[in-house]
């Protein structure tokens, strides 16, 4: 069934992200990632280097796990803090580009909190991934208030789910999902009115203005804890900067499939991998593909 989507060809799309010699940070964009529960501090960390390292002006981390909301030495750029309890106002005092929830959330109250306040949040784009997609799906009063955020401010907001993840939100089996996996991403974006990427191989994208594309790179390298963290993280990246430099949520999302899954070929046509392939060799992989490509 997929056949029946066209090809993703967006890497064209990287010049656009070409600097001026005058840009400061403010034109690259500042990432807000939430996530990062107790045990689940990697999957933030792992976002957040990707948001660094494909180029948003700043990347600031709500951390849930007190344990782990502290700087690290090993990447000092990233700007590293425990969640508050009060999300609401962190987020307007943040003032974000962007944000992107989910990586490594959990389910506690203080996610379901932090998920709340970022669908409220207005005008920005967002990215959810993960626990939040699973909170979304156990909860309908999360699902409406995405409805209306899209129904308010059409075209920001992707959702990024794995099978596991779409069949949680559509009620049906990951092997449902596998079996006709064009059909199920016709289902989430009538379910989410979002953007939608159905990852796995050839990842397939669509949304309500726009038609099924498939992403023909990839490969099972990336069948890995931590890659799907990381193509938040890029397309976090991405978006931010287009925001200035004329690319939309859409094409940004398209971009950082493309280059996510193109790095990871890459890879393993140098032998670094498919088996034992990590999310941080792809991040710096990514991150010299598109410097190729500006």
């Amino acid at each position: 069934m997929d056949k029946l989507a066209n090809e993703l060809q967006s890497l064209d799309l990287i010049s656009r992200l070409k600097r001026a010699p005058s840009e400061h940070k403010g034109h690259a964009g500042k990432v807000l990632l939430i996530g990062g529960a107790p045990g689940m501090a990697g999957a933030l960390l792992l976002s957040g280097n990707a948001s660094l390292h494909l180029g948003a002006g700043w990347t600031i981390l709500e951390m849930l796990d007190p344990a782990s909301a502290h700087a690290i030495s090993e990447q000092a750029e990233l700007m590293i803090r425990l969640a508050s309890f009060d999300a609401q106002t962190q987020l307007a005092d943040t003032n974000p580009d962007l944000i992107a929830i989910g990586p490594g959330l959990g389910y506690s109250a203080l996610a379901k909190g932090w998920l709340e306040a970022a669908l409220k949040y207005p005008s920005v784009p967002l990215v959810i991934d993960a626990d939040a997609l699973n909170v979304i799906a156990d909860t309908p009063a999360f699902l409406a208030l995405l409805l209306k955020r899209n129904q308010l401010n059409p075209g920001l907001c992707v959702i990024t789910p794995h099978p596991g993840e779409a069949a949680h939100l559509l009620g049906k089996s990951p092997k449902d999902i596998q079996a006709d996996r064009m059909h199920a991403l016709s289902q989430l974006v009538t379910l989410t009115q979002s953007i939608v990427v159905l990852k796995g191989q050839h990842t397939l994208i669509a949304s309500p203005t726009y038609s099924a594309v498939r992403c023909m790179q990839g490969n099972p390298g990336m069948a890995i804890g931590g890659m799907g963290d990381v193509l938040t993280g890029s397309i976090a990246a991405i978006a931010a900067q287009g925001l200035r430099h004329n690319l939309t949520l859409w094409e940004a999302t398209c971009v950082a499939v493309q280059l996510h899954a193109s790095a990871a070929d890459s890879l393993v046509a140098k032998q670094v991998g498919p088996i034992g392939l990590t999310p941080s060799e792809v991040i710096m992989e990514m991150r010299s593909i598109l410097n190729k490509l500006l």
